[in-house]
């Protein structure tokens, strides 16, 4: 993500399964100030951006029942508001459960648009299928299984309401560095110094969402010194961030495979500056590539994956 200067126009790519919440976010982006259009083509987005800012955020919603959409479409999209000057773009990615989804479209009977001859579970394993990728660049990623829509307007202006004490949004990401960086971060630290439980048989298996595996970490003299240090800096660059304007900072932690030091340092950070009444979203790159996810919510209002 780049810097977001005070000025510059932001841009919401909301996005996610069928079933998620994605017009309720729609609606509720609108009602918060946003100029909001829902399932509008790729191809025409850019062109409403060529006039400069507009004076108000945008909000797009973006998915499966566009004839131009592609995963590879919307990346592409995000990546070029990126480097584009003037405009400061995130990805809303609306997560859900299958079971949930296929809940959903139970009780509503509603045909699913990729399934539309089918059973609903069909196009719900599909189209989960389809935004796997789209899924891992999110900027912002909200689980809505077991939110209600009230729930999920709160989420929403937790992260987007436009006031003046609006708190920047920090994201903290792990990953493998075999896997190449994420997108959008603003710092990566290499945790690869630190000892490494895969050569532990009774911890190879596991993550470092694992006690077992956090013990083994901590152990390492460099553990403590090296996370306060980090959340020193996090801490001296968030108020300067906010000062600049910014809505986002990413904070990214590598290892070799994105499994045990990588997520254990995350998690530390992540709940150090929760603690402080910093608004985080944590993701773990790899853990979700395996369809590992973390219970319960991420820290400080923001959700986990």
């Amino acid at each position: 993500m780049k810097d977001q200067p005070a000025g510059s126009q932001r841009v919401v790519l909301v996005t996610g399964p069928s079933g998620a919440g994605r017009s309720t976010a729609i609606n509720a982006l609108e009602d918060m100030g946003y100029e909001a259009i829902d399932n509008i083509p790729l191809r025409l987005i850019p062109p409403l951006l060529d006039g400069g800012r507009i004076g108000r955020p945008l909000a797009f919603g973006v998915d499966v029942r566009n004839r131009d959409f592609s995963v590879q479409g919307l990346l592409d999209l995000h990546r070029s508001l990126t480097l584009q000057p003037g405009v400061a773009p995130q990805l809303l990615y609306l997560d859900c459960s299958p079971e949930v989804l296929g809940r959903r479209y139970s009780e509503t009977r509603r045909r699913h648009p990729m399934a539309p001859d089918e059973s609903y579970t069909q196009g719900i394993d599909r189209e989960l299928q389809l935004l796997v990728e789209a899924r891992l660049a999110a900027d912002i990623l909200i689980d809505t299984s077991e939110l209600s829509p009230h729930d999920l307007r709160e989420q929403l202006e937790t992260w987007f309401a436009e006031t003046p004490d609006q708190r920047l949004a920090v994201s903290i990401h792990s990953f493998s560095y075999k896997r190449g960086l994420p997108q959008g971060m603003d710092m990566v630290f290499d945790c690869r110094f630190l000892d490494n439980p895969h050569w532990e048989p009774g911890l190879r298996d596991r993550t470092g969402l694992d006690p077992e595996v956090g013990a083994f970490i901590a152990q390492d003299a460099r553990f403590a010194p090296f996370v306060e240090k980090v959340t020193d800096l996090a801490l001296f660059v968030l108020p300067a961030s906010v000062a600049e304007g910014k809505a986002h900072l990413g904070f990214g932690f590598g290892c070799t495979g994105g499994q045990h030091r990588s997520v254990y340092i995350a998690e530390c950070v992540a709940r150090a500056l929760a603690e402080h009444a910093w608004q985080v979203s944590i993701r773990h790159r790899e853990l979700g590539r395996r369809g590992i996810t973390a219970p319960g919510q991420g820290f400080g209002g923001g959700m986990r994956p």
